[in-house]
């Protein structure tokens, strides 16, 4: 199997079946082997119910992991990775921010052995941002980057690291995530440290970008998890 594509979910009925369909469209058109893993992180909508009624293009393998409790988005990501069988494993979120093909630039920097990792990025300056952020929500993500460069060791080179796609090779992920812990929205910060650490080498790529208004995060909301799952990753890492 060539690749396997996670998505996290909570509450995406009325996406999920685009994703799934956009997906398995992308694995069929290019011929590649691979496998979707739909995450349902304690939906109380019927997300799970719309997953089982997709149907997807013949080679390509659909599953869904189910629980009840909502946990977090590291806790969704871990179990769709680490259940992951493909050569490579990349993690996307549902909502079509980033069309498909746009994965084949770091697929690329995979197969060329430029990287161990591959981000896409949203501040790479070869990006395309179709509908950017609504003006308070450029604010918090503006504070949060700002935040985190002040606490950790982000490399610089790194300007990016929220962005909901992300690519491994299969070694580099099961190690990483079958280490971490976080389960909330810093999971993201957790696996670069223990990347960085490794010396597993990071390369962010360009995207083409399209804001999702009914995203399912509040920074605001959470500002007091953020700081907690933070100064758990330093005391944990010693960074």
């Amino acid at each position: 199997m060539e690749l396997s594509i996670v998505i996290p979910v909570f509450n995406e009925q009325e996406k999920i079946r685009h994703d799934l369909i956009s997906a398995s469209n992308y694995l069929s058109s290019r011929e590649m082997r691979g496998e979707i893993i739909v995450v349902n992180d304690g939906s109380t909508d019927k997300t799970s119910e719309v997953v089982l009624a997709t149907t997807v293009e013949k080679g390509v393998s659909l599953q869904i992991i189910d629980y009840k409790e909502h946990t977090g988005k590291g806790f969704a990501v871990r179990k769709g990775v680490l259940k992951a069988g493909a050569d490579t494993i990349m993690f996307i979120d549902s909502g079509s921010c980033v069309p498909f093909d746009n994965i084949e630039k770091g697929l690329e920097l995979l197969k060329n052995k430029e990287c161990m990792i591959a981000h896409g990025s949203r501040f790479h300056p070869e990006s395309i941002i179709k509908r950017s952020k609504k003006p308070f929500r450029r604010l918090n993500s503006y504070l949060f980057r700002r935040l985190i460069r002040f606490h950790s060791n982000i490399p610089d080179d790194l300007k990016d690291t929220q962005c909901g796609l992300k690519i491994y090779k299969k070694h580099v992920a099961h190690e990483l995530y079958a280490e971490s812990f976080t389960d909330g929205f810093m999971f993201d910060i957790e696996i670069i440290l223990r990347a960085q650490k490794k010396s597993y080498s990071i390369r962010e790529f360009p995207i083409e970008w399209t804001s999702d208004p009914d995203s399912r995060l509040s920074v605001r909301g959470t500002i007091f998890k953020i700081f907690k799952e933070l100064r758990e990753i330093q005391r944990v890492l010693k960074t």
